[in-house]
């Protein structure tokens, strides 16, 4: 067996934004797109991305995570990260605690979100607005 540290990968998706998140051993550093995570901007994007940390506790400090991250917006792609990010907490420990904790406070962090945005149809802007009609 080598001595090099293990590297766990997780996805994470939210409407067109994907994330992965790498799990390693080490010290508590968190990264998105190679910035730390403290630095994140908008805060409410900063609080999300968070929150799996938060209900980690102590396991935090004893792993390094590297999320990488495209698509979507800037809410779309925090909820991406932190839906990977408890993934990999959960999948790197495989504590059943830590999962339960995570889902009680939101399953979509461990579950996903199924809902995506509906397609244009025709007749209008967008997917249920439509020409209003007079018939006088």
């Amino acid at each position: 067996m080598s001595s090099r540290p293990t590297v766990l990968l997780a996805p994470g998706k939210r409407k067109t934004a994907r994330a992965t998140a790498a799990i390693r051993p080490g010290t508590g550093r968190v990264r998105v797109n190679g910035f730390p995570v403290e630095t994140i901007e908008p805060e409410a994007a900063r609080e999300i991305i968070m929150t799996p940390l938060i209900l980690a506790g102590e396991l935090r400090d004893k792993v390094d995570i590297d999320v990488r991250v495209k698509g979507g917006g800037f809410m779309g792609r925090a909820y991406a990260v932190a839906m990977a990010v408890s993934r990999a907490l959960v999948e790197f420990f495989k504590s059943e605690e830590l999962k339960k904790r995570i889902m009680a406070y939101d399953p979509h962090l461990i579950k996903g979100d199924p809902r995506r945005t509906e397609p244009k149809k025709p007749g209008g802007k967008g997917a249920r607005r439509k020409r209003q009609k007079s018939y006088r």
